[in-house]
């Protein structure tokens, strides 16, 4: 039955994956589309499951989000309540693509259990195939993005509906809670990865309802500075970016609306708007970017915000040679943050310094409450593509509320490492990460 249990929610998680210079400011037309009203708009709850031998629940609603370019987007929206498990006024909202299915359902419920609240799953984010060529995924976002900048249309790029779908199944559920459970959801925290991540950072601009966010492996913010240093560290752009560069799209166009599209979709750009807690989850080896990539844009992040590396786990975030469950650090990272949030409880207070002493790079993080473990997660590699690296753990020092932890430089090539840090919230043990560091060898 373990085993049966596991096994879904690894069918899930790869299910999930798929995965500046401005010249105007464009979270005021994102929030413009978002607010335009839609005549289509409309919700039904189609059916509410039991379950005889658990008492577990699920909601199955029915959405249309919008007309966008003359296509109504519709979407399955499911909400899991475990037996035993109440209401809250915040409630958890994972975006992805495809409908749902058994594996999807049996994540929903174990990550409701481990937050301790009904969550809520929205799918079809992006509605596709779409458009005569019936396209998904980046193919889609990138041709959006191509018809916008000869059209000059802002309703073409694909965030902008992506979006609204988010806001107008907060409306659903907030209806909803009232309906079904006679509960008042006043805010959400809203999850999702890769380009479902991507929406979630620019949702967060756009709506104050959304009370947190934890954007997994969209480690692309300050789009104009990553793409030189994927050619600094890989020699070219990752080959995973593909449907963007057959458009002519890598790097942006130079021109007006190149910036204008920029300005509209790099999550960089909202920054100011997006002072609320984040976690940010990123893979170790996730080929779609380069390694430290975080450190482009962390700095300028406001707010309280925190990051969670999966070590040797790629865009889908299965940890390779897990001992036990590989989708454990997400998970639990998720359900860990979700709880901090609707319980008012602080989270872990981490500072962290990179610097060199003796000739050896060293780390040192200020925690507090003090973790119950830690480690090091360091790799090498021969050129500053981290991507096939195999990460190992090294131990720390412990010293009141300061972990310490020492490299070696390699004789040659490169050398990559961060600090992970153990936690627990009601049970719940969780990790929390530093910023990545790459140095070059002696």
């Amino acid at each position: 039955m373990m085993f049966r249990k596991q096994s879904f929610l690894v069918l899930a998680l790869f299910a999930f994956m798929g995965m500046s210079l401005v010249a105007a400011p464009g979270w005021a037309d994102l929030g413009d589309y978002v607010r335009k009203p839609e005549a289509q708009f409309s919700w039904k709850l189609k059916n509410k499951i039991q379950s005889e031998q658990s008492g577990d629940r699920i909601y199955d609603l029915h959405l249309v989000s919008q007309v966008w370019q003359g296509i109504p987007w519709e979407h399955q929206l499911q909400v899991y309540q475990p037996q035993s498990v109440a209401p809250n006024s915040t409630m958890f909202l994972w975006l992805t693509g495809g409908s749902a299915r058994a594996a999807h359902i049996s994540l929903g419920l174990e990550l409701a259990r481990r937050i301790g609240a009904p969550v809520a799953f929205l799918y079809h984010i992006p509605n596709q195939p779409l458009l005569e060529s019936k396209l998904r995924e980046d193919d889609l976002i990138a041709e959006t993005f191509v018809r916008y900048l000869k059209s000059k249309d802002e309703n073409w790029p694909l965030l902008f509906p992506m979006v609204k779908s988010v806001v107008k199944a907060m409306d659903v559920l907030q209806a909803f809670g009232r309906q079904e459970w006679g509960a008042t959801i006043n805010s959400f925290i809203i999850s999702g990865a890769s380009k479902r991540g991507w929406t979630t950072w620019l949702t967060a601009a756009a709506d104050q309802r959304v009370r947190a966010i934890a954007p997994a492996v969209i480690d692309t913010l300050n789009m104009r500075a990553q793409m030189p240093r994927q050619l600094e560290a890989f020699g070219d752009y990752s080959a995973r970016l593909a449907p963007y560069i057959s458009r002519g799209l890598l790097p942006i166009p130079e021109t007006p609306e190149g910036q204008r599209l920029l300005s509209m979709v790099d999550p960089w750009v909202y920054r100011d708007r997006l002072t609320l807690p984040k976690l940010i989850i990123n893979g170790s080896n996730d080929f779609y970017w380069v390694t430290d990539a975080l450190n482009l844009y962390w700095n300028e992040l406001r707010g309280d915000k925190w990051v969670l590396y999966v070590p040797n786990a790629g865009h889908d975030l299965r940890q390779d040679g897990a001992a036990s469950d590989p989708f454990a650090h997400l998970i639990n990272g998720l359900a860990a943050f979700s709880r901090h949030q609707m319980t008012g409880r602080a989270m872990p207070n981490l500072k962290w310094k990179h610097e060199t002493l003796n000739g050896r790079p060293r780390l040192t993080v200020e925690a507090t409450p003090a973790p119950t473990g830690a480690r090091l997660w360091v790799a090498q590699a021969p050129t500053p593509d981290f991507r096939r690296a195999q990460w190992r753990e090294q131990a720390v020092t412990f010293s009141n509320d300061l972990v310490i932890g020492e490299v070696t430089p390699p004789e040659k090539g490169y050398l990559a490492f961060y600090g992970e840090l153990d936690y627990e919230i009601d049970g719940l043990k969780y990790h929390l990460s530093t910023q990545v560091r790459m140095t070059e060898g002696k």
